[in-house]
């Protein structure tokens, strides 16, 4: 599969990105066309440094926009930067671009991108782990802005491809200086309300009801979208959404489910793209109390110990999950990230161990544990695809060789708030690293939580080999040894059976005939590529 990114040339010590437009001219097609379209939920917040959830980052990207963008393949495009390169080693000078305002007419200068970036480093932000490096924000001037690093950091434009921009008078008028954490309960305006730079504005909205967009009149691109209104409808049952898509409530629903996809592609006004995800699902298991939560292991936690977490993997059928739940589309994951993903290797992409209950058994017994041991699983119930039926078939499969887990499955809001507050002892939970690079997986997923680093990695796994890899990485030009690095991180986790990997879902969005679309492996819909005949 090509990579998304270049890294070769993303790595050069002299990275110098020229200034095309973001967006190529288009002739603007006929005006007063609404686009109706419907997820499974709303965004989690209007602010966009208060969770690093993708749909969240994705819908806000149609109103925020960052420094770099990604482009139509997910490669890097100018956005509000034109241009960016590294005058020394470890400093990487951004040029603005010029003339940009934001919605409420506000000129885009280089104070809002150090307000931004010092923004989203304060307690509070779920970003700050994009600009974990940046050490010092210096303006050269109203268009130019130095990010500082303690050490050379070659891979940062495409860390900060979902780190948007806000207006500095904007935040500071209204009490949104400081991030509303999602995870900590906290709100401010930025929370119910948004002034970005990017192509649409939000006209009206109803917090999990209905959002309505409109064309930003102040955005410095050129359209290519012939849409002059966007009305967004968060619709939880995959039976309803789909309902919708059929009765032509709706232009576009996604996701898909498998099991519908024959219903839509038979129905002469609609159709189904289809494609595969970036995101890698896991299993996250707490190896770091004393004594595992709501078990009947008292004293004790199992789940330090690699035995039972082989075991835990050996008893659980991949096979099945992919047939019987996700219709045969999903990609059984061996590794911790996808194809696609820069420094994906396919000789890591196989299972640790067979599917084998006997020997999961076997294992629990030399651990000490022959009858088993209870605990709790946490799961999002409408978050991922088919997240809390993968959730309850793995409770039956972990029940057979005699562990007793009870299924705790909530809305993904109070799903995130338990387990980032590493209130879990086992966790399903996705990741889709939005520097499209491994690196970002290790950082905020494997290595041992620290400050900024490892938050989502729920499960606090720890092998202080995999922290200094993840550091190594970070700075490495050399293509060649820096995906060495990335394989011997990726095997430690592996043979630590650290996290279990389960798949990366199938992609399917449904859409009525004549809406025009692009599907992306991120699973972002970029409303300014929207047209409609």
């Amino acid at each position: 599969m090509r990579l998304p990114l270049l890294l070769t040339t993303a790595l050069s010590a002299a990275f110098l990105v020229a200034a095309p437009a973001l967006l190529p001219t288009s002739a603007a097609a006929a005006e007063g066309k609404t686009f109706r379209y419907a997820y499974r939920v709303d965004p989690a917040s209007l602010d966009p440094h208060a969770l690093a959830e993708t749909f969240t980052l994705s819908w806000l990207g149609q109103v925020y926009e960052p420094l770099v963008g990604r482009g139509k393949n997910l490669e890097l495009v100018p956005a509000l930067a034109t241009k960016w390169e590294q005058p020394e080693p470890n400093v990487w000078r951004f040029h603005l671009r010029q003339g940009v305002k934001f919605a409420d007419g506000t000129p885009f200068t280089a104070d809002d991108v150090i307000f931004s970036l010092q923004r989203v480093k304060k307690d509070g932000s779920d970003m700050a782990y994009t600009v974990a490096s940046v050490t010092d924000m210096k303006k050269v001037d109203d268009y130019t802005v130095d990010l500082v690093m303690a050490k050379p950091n070659p891979i940062l434009p495409v860390q900060i491809t979902s780190t948007y921009m806000m207006s500095k008078a904007w935040a500071e008028k209204n009490g949104a200086s400081a991030p509303a954490s999602v995870k900590a309960k906290v709100e401010n305006f930025a929370t119910t309300n948004a002034n970005g730079t990017g192509p649409f504005t939000i006209a009206s909205r109803q917090a999990g009801v209905k959002t309505e967009l409109v064309p930003n009149p102040n955005w410095w691109g050129e359209k290519q979208s012939n849409v002059s209104k966007v009305v967004f409808t968060p619709i939880q049952s995959d039976a309803t959404r789909v309902a919708a898509l059929l009765s032509g409530e709706v232009d576009m629903v996604y996701p898909v489910p498998q099991q519908d996809v024959a219903r839509i592609e038979g129905n002469d006004a609609t159709k189904v793209l289809k494609g595969s995800e970036l995101r890698t699902m896991m299993l996250a298991m707490d190896q770091h109390r004393d004594e595992l939560q709501n078990s009947d292991a008292k004293g004790k936690n199992p789940l330090k110990d690699k035995r039972v977490r082989q075991a835990i993997y050996q008893a659980i059928d991949m096979n099945a999950i992919r047939d019987r739940i996700m219709g045969g589309t999903s990609h059984i994951a061996g590794t911790m990230i996808a194809p696609g993903i820069n420094g994906y290797d396919p000789k890591l992409d196989t299972r640790a161990a067979p599917y084998d209950p006997e020997a999961a058994k076997k294992l629990l017994a030399e651990a000490g544990y022959p009858n088993g041991f209870s605990f709790t699983m946490d799961c999002s119930n409408d978050r991922y695809v088919n997240d809390e039926r993968i959730c309850q078939a793995i409770v039956g499969m972990l029940g057979r060789v005699g562990l007793k887990v009870t299924l705790n499955a909530q809305t993904r809001t109070k799903f995130f708030e338990k387990v980032l507050g590493r209130d879990t002892s086992f966790a399903m939970i996705g990741w889709q690293p939005l520097s499209y690079d491994a690196h970002s997986t290790l950082q905020d997923t494997m290595n041992t939580p620290v400050d900024k680093v490892g938050t989502y990695n729920v499960g606090n796994y720890s092998n202080p080999k995999v922290d200094e890899l993840t550091q190594k990485i970070e700075v490495e030009v050399d293509p060649a040894k820096r995906n060495a690095m990335i394989f011997e991180a990726m095997t430690l986790d592996k043979e630590d059976y650290g996290h279990i990997p389960v798949h990366q879902a199938g992609l399917a969005w449904g859409v009525r005939k004549g809406v025009n679309v692009v599907l992306r492996s991120d699973d972002s819909l970029e409303l300014k590529w929207v047209s409609l005949d």
